[in-house]
C-alpha cells in the first residue's frame, strides 16, 4: 500500500530514538527524578549568552524583510562568518562561495550524499558508526559498506582497503566519534588517505571524503581535532550548531566544500539545487542571522568534561570495561555479557535507560550519552552500582 522500502525498514529505526520515548513512558511511571535518560545525544545546557543576545536583539528588531526567502545557499554573511571561522580553527579557507546553510547536518549529509552518489554507488563507513548514515545513504539511491574497527576502535586498515571498490564513491567519517568519542590522530588519516588514492589509481576512480563534525569543538584533555582539509584532496565537512552552541532543536548547520575539488562550482551548484528540491529548501532565516555573529561561541566544555569524569570513574570502579573518551559526549562501554540487549533490558529494571550497541554496528557494547544534568548522573550512581552487582560479585 505504501512504500515498501521504508516500511521494511522500519524495524531498523534509530534504537536510540526508542530508548528515548521508554525514557518518557517510565518517567510517567515513577517521576522524571527517578529515571536516569542515559540514550539521547540532547544537551541540557542552555546555549551561549551571544546565541540568546542575538536572538532578543533579532526578536525586537525593526528591520524590514527578515523574514522573506533569501539564497538557496544561505545568507552572504553567514556563509562568510563560517568561512572565517573555519580559517581561525584550521588556517584553511574556505572561500564563502563554498559553505552551503542546511537545516542541519542531517539534511547536510543527505544532501550531499545526494548530490555525489549515482544509484548504486557505495558508502563506506566504520564501525562503530551513526545508524541514521544508512538511511541517508538508502534515500540517495547508495550502498552502505561498513568497515571493521580495531580494539581501540580506530578503523582496521586492512579491512578498509579490502572494502574499497570500483562502486566506492564516498568514505564517511565521524571524528570525534558517536558512539565512542575517538578522535581520529593525524597519522590516521594521512594513512586512510593513502589507501584511499592507491584505490582511486586501482579503479580509475574518484573518492570523496565526507566529515560528520558536530563533536568538533567538544574535546577534552587538550586533545585537538585534525583538520581534514589538511589531509585529503577531495574533502567536504558537514557540520551543525547542535551540540557546539546546544541548539538542537534549531536544526542549524553548513556544508563546506574543499575548493581543491575538481569542479566543485558544479557540486556546490548541485548541493544548492538540493537543498531546494529534496523539501529542506532554506535554512531558517533567523538561527542563519544568530550564527551570523555567534559562530565561534562556546558552550562551557569543561561542564562536560566533569560530566564525563564524574560517570567514567564510577563505570570504572564498578567493574565495567569503558574507554575515557576524548571527545564528543559519550560513554561506549563493554556489556559485562555477550548479548548486550539483555544488558540493556537488566538496566531497565533499575530505570536506567542505555543504547544497544548493535544499532552502531558494534553489537556486544552499550552507548550511554552524558549530556544530562550533573545532578541526574550523580543520582544514577547507587542505581549503576547496583546494576553492577549483578554481573560483578
Amino acid at each position: 500500500m505504501f512504500n515498501k522500502l521504508i516500511t521494511e525498514n522500519l524495524s531498523k529505526s534509530s534504537f536510540i530514538r526508542a530508548m528515548f520515548e521508554e525514557g518518557n513512558r517510565l518517567k510517567a511511571i515513577h517521576g522524571e527524578e527517578n529515571v536516569f535518560d542515559f540514550s539521547i545525544g540532547n544537551p541540557d545546557m542552555e546555549p551561549p549568552l551571544e546565541v540568546k543576545e542575538r536572538l532578543l536583539e533579532l526578536a525586537q528588531s525593526k528591520e524590514v524583510g527578515m523574514h522573506k526567502y533569501m539564497g538557496n545557499a544561505g545568507y552572504d554573511k553567514t556563509r562568510q562568518a563560517i568561512s572565517d571561522s573555519l580559517y581561525k580553527d584550521y588556517n584553511y579557507r574556505i572561500p564563502k562561495e563554498n559553505i552551503i546553510m542546511t537545516t542541519g547536518a542531517a539534511a547536510g549529509l543527505y544532501t550531499i550524499l545526494k548530490s555525489i552518489l549515482n544509484p548504486g554507488d557505495e558508502v563506506v563507513v566504520f564501525k562503530p558508526y551513526f545508524a541514521e548514515y544508512g538511511f541517508y545513504t538508502m534515500h540517495s539511491q547508495g550502498v552502505l559498506v561498513t568497515c571493521d574497527y580495531d580494539e581501540d576502535f580506530m578503523p582496521n586498515e586492512k579491512a578498509f582497503e579490502e572494502v574499497l571498490s570500483e562502486k566506492t564513491k564516498v568514505v564517511l567519517i565521524n571524528t570525534p566519534n558517536n558512539p565512542t568519542g575517538v578522535i581520529y590522530p593525524e597519522e590516521k588519516l594521512q594513512r586512510l588517505n593513502e589507501i584511499i588514492k592507491r584505490a582511486e589509481e586501482k579503479f580509475g576512480t574518484k573518492i570523496y571524503l565526507v566529515s560528520d563534525e558536530p563533536y568538533v569543538k567538544i574535546v577534552y584533555d587538550d586533545t585537538s581535532v585534525p583538520c581534514v582539509f589538511d589531509y585529503f584532496d577531495k574533502a567536504i565537512i558537514v557540520n551543525s550548531f547542535s551540540k557546539s552552541l546546544a541548539l538542537p532543536g534549531e536544526r542549524i548547520g553548513y556544508i563546506a566544500i574543499d575548493p581543491k575539488i575538481e569542479a566543485c562550482d558544479l557540486l556546490v551548484n548541485i548541493c544548492v539545487f538540493n537543498t531546494r528540491t529534496l523539501g529542506y529548501v532554506n535554512a531558517p532565516a533567523l538561527m542563519q542571522r544568530v550564527i551570523e555573529v555567534a559562530a565561534d561561541a562556546q558552550i562551557d566544555i569543561k561542564e562536560y568534561k566533569e560530566r564525563r569524569d564524574i560517570l567514567y570513574n564510577h563505570m570504572k570502579e564498578s567493574g565495567f570495561q569503558v574507554e575515557k573518551p576524548k571527545g564528543a559526549f559519550y560513554l561506549f562501554v563493554k556489556s559485562p555479557v555477550e548479548d548486550e540487549m539483555e544488558f540493556v533490558n537488566k538496566a531497565k529494571e533499575y530505570n536506567i535507560l542505555i543504547v544497544p550497541g548493535r544499532g552502531f554496528g558494534a553489537p556486544g557494547y552499550v552507548r550511554m550519552s552524558f549530556c544530562i544534568k550533573k545532578e541526574t548522573i550523580k543520582r544514577s550512581l547507587p542505581q549503576i552500582s547496583l546494576l553492577a552487582k549483578e554481573y560483578f560479585k
